[in-house]
């Protein structure tokens, strides 16, 4: 396969043009580039940093797409699944323009596939960062007996906790620090996409968020209880009502991710009726 074959592109517009059937036709698995795009569309080009971001499609000789990326700096590139030698020519291509990134983020296969084709390109060593399960809810099975408590959707007025405690759970799953919570803070709370579970002095414990609804789904994301009040069924309540609350939206899927090294989240989920539908990895390269 030639590296020309991936049609590479700074444009938003013209990336959905092509790509965009593509992506709507499986939800799930593409829920990250779907989900990341329109956050694109709504709030500006540079919503995740400074720099660029770049898109890319790959196209059957009769124009239909087979594969999609999106890089936006500072975060990684995000892969639909591609075969292997979709993957060594994609390495090849962008690392003939010179394209540098930190990770790569795919199905488990597709992501190992392109790991190795760039290790092999560029030199850069390729390791594991973490080992992801994407989820979809089945049937909405709530706790019982719930957590003292109630849900309330996070407003204006919560801005600084949600910028805290979004940089609070960067740390905890080992996010590269540098990026600036606010913008974050101010797009979940124009459409409600923070639940917080409070005391009933109204003390907040903890919080889950919500993507806005595209092609029929929503993520769950994120999902944070400050380290003091963990083991106490905060998370798995606030997370049960944020996925009940996208349900009654209309929300045709409900999805969440899950690190697999942690076994205490990935059992509460399925729990709540979650049920496993792709694993993801995350490849790290250089330091």
């Amino acid at each position: 396969m030639h590296p020309e074959s991936w049609h590479l592109t700074d444009d938003l517009d013209d990336f959905l043009v092509r790509a965009g059937d593509f992506l709507r036709s499986r939800p799930a698995p593409h829920t990250v580039p779907l989900t990341v795009t329109d956050t694109l569309r709504r709030r500006g080009l540079h919503y995740y940093g400074p720099d660029a971001p770049l898109f890319g499609t790959l196209a059957a000789a009769d124009g239909a797409v087979l594969a999609a990326l999106t890089h936006t700096p500072p975060h990684g590139l995000c892969l639909t699944p591609v075969t292997p030698e979709a993957a060594e020519a994609l390495a090849e291509r962008l690392a003939g323009l010179g394209r540098r990134f930190s990770e790569v983020s795919a199905e488990r296969d597709s992501a190992a596939a392109f790991a190795a084709a760039w290790q092999r390109r560029t030199g850069v060593e390729a390791t594991v960062r973490s080992r992801q399960r994407l989820y979809r809810l089945g049937e909405l099975t709530p706790q019982e007996p719930a957590p003292e408590g109630r849900p309330r959707v996070a407003g204006p007025a919560d801005r600084a906790l949600l910028t805290r405690w979004f940089g609070e759970f960067g740390e905890a799953v080992g996010e590269a620090p540098g990026r600036d919570a606010g913008p974050w803070a101010d797009a979940r709370i124009s459409y409600g996409g923070v639940t917080l579970w409070e005391a009933a002095d109204g003390t907040p414990l903890a919080m889950a968020g919500a993507t806005k609804e595209i092609a029929g789904q929503v993520r769950v994301a994120p999902v944070y209880t400050p380290a003091p009040l963990r083991g106490r069924g905060y998370a798995g309540a606030v997370t049960a009502e944020v996925s009940r609350a996208a349900r009654a939206a209309g929300a045709a899927e409900v999805l969440l991710f899950t690190d697999l090294a942690n076994p205490t989240s990935n059992g509460l989920y399925q729990r709540l009726g979650y049920a496993g539908v792709a694993d993801f990895t995350v490849w790290g390269f250089g330091a």
